[in-house]
């Protein structure tokens, strides 16, 4: 089994900056001819607060020819409490009117996909405890099989004992809790994306992957993380054996780069960058 796996694609209609990457990664996908293709969010610019962003991004996904999941990514429906978008029930109610489930399984032969929502997680609420439940049965229930798991964010950005990373990551004692249920159930894979950044890896006999964006890098408006700057996506090669997977740099996308263009795409992250600035001052 193929998996084509895309991350961060940040369509709109109305911010149209990255829109002319999808016509050569859909071409491209077209070419790779996967089984499946599963998108590990960002789809969207802005979704959590615009339905036309996933109308439109939605549009322009449904035009691949094979079957395609998605998780959702903090652009499209939200993100931690106290952000200026959190994730509240009027976002996940859109999400899931228009987008479908935001957590799902997907069994094929000897493998288990999971997708879940990583948005969920932090919250300590009903939703995070109804998500982890849900997991725990999926785990349990898996009837033999290998198991790869699909999300927006890493797991870890820097190493797997690390202290909370905030925006980027996950927190310490959800990452465990994962952890924990992970070992029980022969995950083999977690694979995510929200970085943009590409990069692979291994914990406890889990293979780490994360997919580059196919929209944009980021250069010095944040710090530098693992892994390498490209734009482009990942292909997994399923097998009896485990999982083998390439990222790849994607022939004619463009490699935006936010930082020049941040105040358009994203006027809340450019201020907030702004005063972080003057702050250090």
């Amino acid at each position: 089994m193929k998996i084509v796996q895309i991350s961060d694609t940040h369509l709109s209609p109305a911010k149209s900056h990255f829109n002319g990457n999808w016509e050569p990664v859909r071409a491209w996908i077209e070419e790779v001819a996967p089984d499946l293709v599963i998108h590990t969010g960002d789809v969207t610019i802005d979704g959590a607060d615009h339905e036309d962003d996933i109308t439109f991004s939605l549009g322009l996904i449904n035009q691949l020819s094979v079957p395609v999941l998605i998780v959702p990514g903090n652009h499209d429906v939200g993100h931690l409490p106290g952000s200026h978008q959190p994730v509240d029930p009027a976002r996940l109610a859109r999400w899931r009117g228009l987008a479908g489930p935001d957590y799902w399984v997907s069994d094929h032969g000897d493998w288990r996909l999971i997708g879940l929502n990583s948005l969920l997680i932090g919250f300590e609420d009903e939703e995070e405890e109804k998500q982890f439940g849900w997991l725990e049965e999926q785990l349990q229930g898996r009837d033999g099989r290998k198991v790869a798991v699909f999300a927006h964010k890493p797991l870890f950005v820097d190493g797997p004992n690390e202290g909370d990373t905030g925006y980027w990551g996950i927190g310490p004692s959800q990452r465990q809790r994962l952890f924990n249920l992970f070992a029980t159930a022969d995950v083999v894979l977690h694979a995510s994306g929200h970085l943009h950044w590409a990069w692979t890896g291994e914990h406890a006999g889990m293979s780490l992957v994360w997919a580059p964006p196919t929209s944009f890098i980021i250069d010095t408006l944040e710090r530098p993380m693992p892994g390498e700057r490209l734009v482009g996506a990942v292909v997994h090669d399923f097998s009896d054996a485990g999982v083998d997977s390439e990222i790849v740099a994607v022939p004619e996308l463009v490699n935006h780069v936010l930082d020049p263009i941040v105040e358009q795409v994203y006027p809340l992250a450019a201020k907030k960058k702004q005063t972080q600035v003057e702050a250090a001052q």
